[in-house]
């Protein structure tokens, strides 16, 4: 589903800051994989570039088929549409929008049918349990609801391509355990892949397999 080959990034023109050096991985459909590393490894710059929101120096990042670093801004954001969801740190829940407005979107985007949209929708509150807060803004959440929300907003068009940057770190534990369940459950139900970024161990135990994100690149860590 994922093959990604020698990626390098750094920032800056001068005395340039490498991020990520010589990166490789493969997530095949139906792998859970986390990566963990210490804060400024380079792990949401991973996420950003896989999903394209970001440019890489070198390398090759292959989505089922299709090198991401060969594609224009056009049928990048078309690819991160259809076929992938994405859990940002910062949520990114649109502030005009309704909580389950935010859930539906990705469902709008990719032109599902009305009744179909709604149906899905709510069943992706239930399963985050916000149902009841589906009317209510983001403003009005506290973090841990804004990041479920997050969480369902990502899940509900069930994209081949879950990418999920630190998606229990607003959540108390027995919140985060019910949330971690979900993303396998959604990952096995629809045999498509899943890259998450955590600094939790506990989190990170969940997963198929687990790497570590340091300048040497990514090795594998048994947890």
């Amino acid at each position: 589903m994922l093959t990604i080959k020698g990626l390098t990034k750094a920032y800056g023109d001068v005395r340039a800051r490498q991020v990520l050096q010589d990166v490789s991985l493969d997530v095949g459909r139906g792998e859970f994989v986390a990566i963990m590393g210490e804060s400024g490894s380079g792990k949401s710059t991973l996420l950003n570039v896989i999903a394209g929101l970001d440019t890489p120096d070198s390398g090759e990042i292959v989505f089922d088929g299709t090198d991401v670093t060969t594609l224009d801004d056009t049928a990048r954001t078309l690819l991160r549409r259809d076929r992938m969801g994405f859990v940002f740190q910062a949520f990114h829940l649109l502030p005009h929008l309704t909580i389950a407005q935010n859930v539906r979107l990705p469902l709008d985007l990719i032109g599902v049918e009305p009744a179909d949209a709604t149906r899905r929708t709510r069943a992706m509150l239930e399963a985050v349990g916000l149902a009841a807060l589906a009317s209510d803004y983001p403003r009005t959440l506290s973090g841990g609801e804004a990041q479920r929300a997050a969480i369902a907003r990502a899940l509900v068009h069930a994209p081949a391509l879950l990418l999920a940057d630190e998606p229990t770190g607003n959540l108390d534990a027995e919140s985060a355990s019910q949330v971690l369940s979900l993303l396998r459950f959604q990952v096995r139900q629809h045999t498509s892949a899943c890259v998450l970024v955590t600094h939790s161990s506990a989190a990170a135990r969940t997963a198929d397999r687990v790497y570590v994100l340091s300048a040497r690149g990514l090795t594998m860590q048994a947890l």
